[in-house]
């Protein structure tokens, strides 16, 4: 939670309102007792410039002895950045002939980042915005912590317009925050929520269109409850005040609304229902105050991001990603597996030895506990290997069935993404030797993932059958790319994708340098034919695809995962461990409970070694 803005009009608000904002993020989890939650606190302030130093005083005071005992929650870590002003000369037009400068400084206003955590006791239930547009009725309640102010006060629409105000929101009553989590927590214990947005940065209307961006629906907002007079319109619709926008099925409405006035928060109420549309509308007594659509919205909300990207990265992807939001009939993520989730193909070996596979890592390589994690499960004894226990002779690769090159940043990707890696194999005769004779053996396999994918990619010359492969380069983007792509698993030899065949699933990735670049189109042809391409990016709609973002760094003909006529080494770009299990998919299908579709190819490693 954060509301640098606010401090400028009352630093002791500003400071009330990050612990409350970071609540009401919270809140969309399951957590026990709200004094679960600890916060780390961020202090950023210009000390010794004018009134800055009795800003601060005020602003700590006002949640380090006031609100957090209040609310039981500690505040166990932070830091401060205490010099946030910076001055210098500026030679001016009239003082060139007399040498003489001008006075220049920039001051920050008194700032408070406050992060939150705190144990989740089923992170399966956890809300997001996105309105669930599979209930036939259902509403979309306002939960107003402002008790009605609608207060401007250094809210974004001012900024928009150069102005401040001189009334800004505030927790005026920290037992409505305590009551807010509490029923939140109970109604979305009993399974009575079906998505959540807490109310901050654009006030109302932003919140409720964040939430119909989510799920591409139309919206009907009704003020009537709200406001008397389409004058108050504004105020309603752009107050930053604290709060949230809950959907529930129509038939729980009442009793969600009865529980809030029970806990003392009477300043709720049915704020607007879903359409199944692309309309927009708000009213006043059936008035009309606003007629739009979703996508133009959509659009207008998201220009400011691409005219900033298109200033920093390739503007023709980051066209590309905007112009995609022209697209109304987008069917958005989806999950379509040709083989069962849910069976164990490895448990017919559940009781036999476990095999060990070694996962191998370097200097930053942050990849391996969820790739170790992922070959446990599917029952391999999975062993941490640095790269200097191989070069120092402490380890060698003998004992293993398999090997995993995990993802991170090796050598800071300072020879370029995996390349320090792999010269640290091929210019080392012991660990040249070694992964030789690990990738030439029958009863072996290999996993490269990420950057350990564009190392194995740089170890081609010791891996047979591996002589087309391309080196991994900079992604069209010119940025680091992380986000969740679909990917469509192709007919090939790779033992670990064996039985995916056909289905295209959702998947992380996380790279700066994941465009595959073949030696030339002859080199490319050759790999499209000979059925070594594994993987490819496709959009939405199922079709492979080279276009931003869809296909997240501009490989050709979407390729992103590889393997050996053999099938025995395999590498991707994208990061498979990090959604193996249903709760680590951002986004995942309702049926997906336990397992998530990519713990297939750890269980077919498994069940390949026998």
């Amino acid at each position: 939670g954060e509301r640098p803005p606010v401090a400028l009009i009352e630093p002791a608000a500003s400071a009330r309102l990050a612990v409350a904002e970071t609540i009401t993020n919270l809140a969309a989890a399951l957590i026990a007792r709200l004094s679960d939650i600890k916060l780390s606190a961020n202090w950023m302030s210009a000390a010794d410039h004018v009134g800055e130093n009795q800003a601060l005083y005020d602003a700590v005071h006002a949640v380090g002895m006031e609100l957090c005992p209040e609310l039981g929650i500690a505040i166990p870590v932070g830091k401060d950045s205490m010099s946030m002003r910076t001055a210098w000369q500026e030679e001016s037009e009239a003082g060139e002939a007399s040498g003489e400068a001008d006075e220049k400084s920039v001051t920050s206003p008194l700032s408070l980042v406050v992060t939150g955590f705190a144990p989740v006791t089923d992170a399966m239930r956890t809300l997001t915005p996105q309105i669930n547009l599979e209930q036939d009725e259902s509403d979309l309640l306002l939960i107003d912590l402002g008790g009605g102010q609608n207060r401007l006060g250094g809210s974004a629409l001012a900024q928009v317009y150069g102005q401040l105000g001189d009334e800004c929101p505030d927790l005026d009553d920290p037992e409505d925050l305590k009551a807010f989590f509490a029923v939140i927590q109970g109604l979305n214990a009993d399974g009575k929520l079906l998505a959540y947005h807490d109310r901050s940065d654009g006030g109302l209307l932003v919140t409720l269109l964040e939430m119909a961006f989510a799920a591409h629906a139309g919206l009907e907002i009704k003020l009537d409850w709200l406001i008397d007079e389409p004058t108050q319109a504004v105020e309603a619709l752009f107050a930053e005040e604290l709060g949230a926008v809950i959907q529930v099925n129509r038939e729980h409405t009442a009793e969600v609304l009865a529980q809030f006035a029970a806990a003392g928060i009477e300043t709720c109420g049915v704020i607007a229902r879903p359409r199944y549309d692309d309309q927009v509308r708000v009213t006043l007594f059936e008035e009309p105050l606003l007629e739009t659509t979703r996508l133009l919205a959509q659009r207008t909300w998201a220009e400011t991001s691409y005219r900033l990207q298109a200033l920093r990265d390739n503007p023709d992807c980051a066209k590309s990603e905007f112009d995609s939001l022209l697209d109304g009939r987008d069917p958005g993520l989806s999950a379509t597996p040709t083989f069962d989730i849910n069976e164990d193909i490895a448990a017919p070996f559940i009781n036999t030895a476990r095999p060990a596979v070694a996962i191998l890592r370097e200097q930053g390589v942050n990849g391996h506990l969820e790739m170790a994690w992922a070959f446990h499960h599917a029952g391999f004894e999975a062993v941490d290997v640095h790269m200097s226990d191989i070069l120092e002779g402490r380890v060698t690769l003998d004992g293993f069935k398999g090997l995993a090159a995990c993802g991170g940043f090796s050598y800071g990707d300072v020879l370029g993404a995996g390349g320090g890696w792999a010269k640290s194999v091929l210019f080392n005769p012991r660990a040249r030797e070694q992964f030789a004779a690990f990738f030439q053996r029958d009863d072996s396999f290999s996993l490269g993932v990420c950057n350990g994918c564009q190392m194995l990619a740089q170890l081609k010359e010791l891996i047979p059958g591996a002589e087309n492969w391309p080196r991994f380069v900079r992604n069209e983007s010119e940025q680091f790319e992380a986000r969740v792509s679909m990917v469509q698993v192709e007919q090939s030899p790779s033992i670990l994708l064996a039985g995916m065949e056909g289905s295209r699933l959702p998947i992380a990735v996380a790279h700066g340098e994941g465009r595959a670049e073949f030696r030339d189109s002859a080199h490319l042809r050759g790999m499209q034919g000979s059925a070594q391409v594994a993987l490819r990016y496709v959009d939405n709609y199922g079709q492979v695809t080279a276009h931003y973002p869809a296909n997240p760094n501009g490989s050709p003909s979407g390729i992103t995962g590889l393997t050996t006529p053999d099938g025995r080494v395999t590498i991707m770009m994208p990061h498979p461990e990090r959604v193996v299990r249903a709760v680590t998919n951002s986004w995942r299908p309702a049926g997906w409970t336990q397992d998530g579709a990519w713990q297939r190819l750890f269980r077919n490693a498994r069940v390949w070694v026998g």
